[in-house]
């Protein structure tokens, strides 16, 4: 039978139980047997790029078959050989997909990621990334079959972030050179893939990667190559034949390596690099005995992401745009025989004039071309046109019904070819009053097609996050 206790009783043994727990709330440590863990304790070297292990740049090679050269085929880097990414070869284009559509000959699976190749003389280069061997490749194929014919690489560890490679190579006669994911330089024989040297710019620069890994692309210049490092230096150049340092340009502000690449200028006879790097904008001189040095500055641009590089306008003037609400801003540079200035003519939000998350805009005839960002308002993934010399006045745009995402885009026989993010072509007729879309076609059923476009020879050369793709585009 069940007893019924006075409430005189139940009550402070109520009160002496809840003080007890309460006391034993405050006193146990729950996790007094845990170790803290601190950076090192896994024994991981910093950046955690192979293990452990020491990453030994063209440890790797494998060889599959020999082709001979090809003359007739050039993109050897980056926006192309006169880095506009025009490209002026007087080959006749289609202007339509036709009822059968386009003509693909050939497709490659490739690692996650948004690097597109290189051509020369009828080979493609590509770096691309085995997530299964845990291996950068640079992997050369046949233009014309896509049949690989040998591949240099050395392992290193990634995870995915978006995609892994992003970086095209530049190839000259004698070398290729890429810059990997994780700010490993090589540098290879074009005819052969005989390895020639390496430098790991993050343990020698201290170099720090970007967050969305590498995203500049190599240049060579007259058998040097020009590296925007951060770290210890802004920018080295390199002798490809023998790895050798030329020269370097100090870095005594610290900016640090975006994803935007160096581009070229010649202003009033005087070369020079320029460089959109996280920090500010600069001209490194090219030339003379004061390679090397900085030449002008500016760090009133300065967003904490830069993926599009520099474009060089006539006249000294230097357009330059960041996603993520940045916008853009137009530099004059002035002066000459080493004193040299730059003055900020126009700096804007993307909701105001020409701007890119992603991609390069294009200058063609006193205009510039480009993709506005998903941030500006009501013309956002629209393609554009404003005067180079007033960036914030849109001349043109593709419409509401023309919208591209962050898709990248070519100039070539008169036309744009532009890709959006689903794998979809577009062939448009531009004018710097009017944009005509000739005709569309989907290529492949993928996604993040962000890739650069090649075209060379006749033939388009795409891809998306998975698959590279070779179109046959010469008119019939």
């Amino acid at each position: 039978m069940a007893r019924n206790y006075p409430a005189r009783i139940i009550i402070p043994a109520f009160i002496a139980a809840a003080l007890a727990m309460l006391a034993w709330w405050f006193l146990f440590n729950p996790v007094s047997n845990f170790t803290v863990s601190v950076p090192g304790m896994d024994n991981r070297k910093k950046g955690g790029a192979s293990k452990g292990v020491p990453v030994k740049i063209g440890s790797e090679f494998k060889f599959f078959k020999t082709q001979v050269d090809i003359p007739g085929t050039s993109w050897p880097r980056f926006r192309g050989g006169d880095f506009d990414n025009i490209c002026k070869e007087k080959i006749r284009l289609i202007d339509h997909w036709g009822k059968n559509g386009p003509v693909i000959l050939w497709k490659l699976a490739v690692g996650d990621g948004h690097a597109a190749p290189a051509v020369y003389h009828g080979k493609v280069y590509l770096l691309d990334y085995d997530e299964v061997k845990k291996t950068d490749q640079l992997r050369c194929l046949s233009l014309a079959t896509g049949e690989e014919l040998w591949r240099r690489g050395y392992l290193v560890h990634l995870k995915r972030n978006h995609g892994l490679s992003r970086t095209i190579p530049a190839v000259s006669d004698k070398f290729v050179m890429t810059i990997g994911p994780r700010c490993q330089v090589m540098c290879v024989k074009r005819s052969n893939g005989d390895f020639l040297w390496g430098i790991d710019l993050e343990k020698e620069y201290s170099t720090e990667v970007p967050f969305w890994y590498t995203g500049q692309c190599p240049m060579i210049d007259q058998d040097t190559a020009i590296l925007a490092t951060g770290g210890k230096a802004l920018l080295i150049a390199v002798d490809c034949n023998t790895g050798k340092k030329v020269w370097e340009t100090p870095n005594p502000r610290g900016w640090k390596m975006s994803h935007s690449s160096v581009m070229p200028m010649v202003f009033n006879g005087k070369k020079m690099y320029v460089y959109a790097a996280i920090g500010g904008v600069c001209g490194i001189s090219a030339s003379g005995a004061d390679r090397g040095r900085i030449l002008w500055e500016t760090g009133e641009f300065a967003p904490s992401v830069v993926a599009p590089s520099p474009v060089i306008l006539d006249n000294g003037k230097v357009f330059v745009t960041a996603g993520y609400g940045a916008g853009s801003a137009l530099l004059q540079v002035a002066g000459s025989e080493g004193r040299y200035r730059v003055e900020i003519l126009q700096m804007f939000k993307p909701q105001e004039g020409l701007a890119s998350e992603q991609q390069t805009p294009i200058f063609c005839g006193g205009y510039l071309y480009g993709i506005l960002p998903k941030d500006a308002g009501g013309m956002r993934n629209q393609l554009v046109c404003c005067k180079a010399g007033d960036c914030k006045k849109i001349v043109m745009s593709s419409g509401k019904t023309d919208r591209f995402g962050l898709g990248p885009y070519i100039m070539a026989d008169g036309k744009f070819f532009i890709l959006n993010d689903d794998g979809e072509m577009t062939i448009a007729g531009f004018s710097p009053s009017r944009f005509t879309n000739i005709d569309k076609a989907r290529i492949i059923d993928g996604q993040d097609s962000w890739g650069p476009l090649v075209i060379t020879g006749g033939y388009l050369l795409m891809r998306d996050s998975k698959q590279l793709v070779c179109l046959d585009i010469k008119a019939r």
